[in-house]
């Protein structure tokens, strides 16, 4: 196998020297380059065309995922992060790995070993692909099943028990059966996956699964108030309102 050449993507010059040693000592390895934005990754990425890139999802100018959309070329990718409290999305899992920092030579080695497997088979759909593919175009039409990082451990997560959805600046807050994820995605981005006619978007940074909800309650004129099956009250907008009357006719 050829030498695979790497850049590291990482604004914490300690953690990039870090890496930068790690793979050091792998042999099969070229490093050929490195970036500490999200701008000058894409620029990097797209200039220096490296086989396998190391991707901090925390970035300044442009986190880690939106430097998957904007670059060009295609490499494998490993993402990384220091926040353990973050879900792993459906997205984030079609990158070949995710290291949650701080990792050691052991760890890198199974994302490498992982990575050396992809990157030697030809028929492997570049990462970018397989990105877009998961965000836009599900493999069965919508999403029923995707993964959070719980506690150092991938957990499933159903999304027939998901109760109702909360925006959080990048984030969303997904509710379910008493717990509650964080997870590296928009709303938008869950909407567009989810079944429209189970999950209804009644805020701009609200939607509710209609399985959990216990009834709807006139706020006023022209707004209705959710409560959901746990006592949650959520006031739907006036836009929103109108369509959840729709709905009982």
């Amino acid at each position: 196998m050829k030498r695979v050449r790497v850049v590291v993507v990482e604004d914490e010059p300690l953690a990039r020297q870090k890496l930068r040693a790690l793979l050091d000592e792998i042999e099969w390895l070229e490093q050929v380059g490195e970036a500490d934005s999200g701008a000058r990754a894409v620029e990097t990425i797209d200039t220096l065309c490296p086989d396998l890139i190391f991707l901090d999802i925390q970035l300044p100018e442009l986190d880690g995922i939106e430097v998957l959309r904007r670059i060009v070329h295609q490499p494998a990718v490993i993402f990384t992060t220091a926040y353990d409290q973050y879900a792993v999305s459906a997205f984030e899992l079609e990158a070949l790995d995710y290291l949650l920092k701080p990792f050691g030579a052991e760890r890198l080695q199974v994302a490498l070993d992982r990575a050396r497997r992809a990157l030697g088979d030809p028929d492997a759909p570049p990462v970018r692909d397989r990105a877009v593919r998961a965000l836009e175009t599900p493999r069965d039409g919508l999403l029923t099943t995707f993964f959070v990082r719980d506690q150092g451990k991938l957990m499933p997560v159903h999304t027939k028990d998901i109760e109702r959805l909360e925006a959080d600046d990048d984030y969303v807050r997904v509710h379910t059966r008493g717990q509650v994820y964080l997870v590296y995605l928009t709303l938008n981005d869950f909407e567009r996956r989810l079944d429209p006619h189970r999950f209804v978007r009644i805020h701009r940074g609200h939607v509710v699964n209609l399985d959990f909800v216990s009834h709807l309650v006139p706020y006023d004129g022209s707004r209705m108030q959710v409560e959901m099956r746990d006592k949650t009250k959520i006031l739907a907008s006036r836009a929103r309102s109108r369509e959840l009357r729709e709905l009982t006719l």
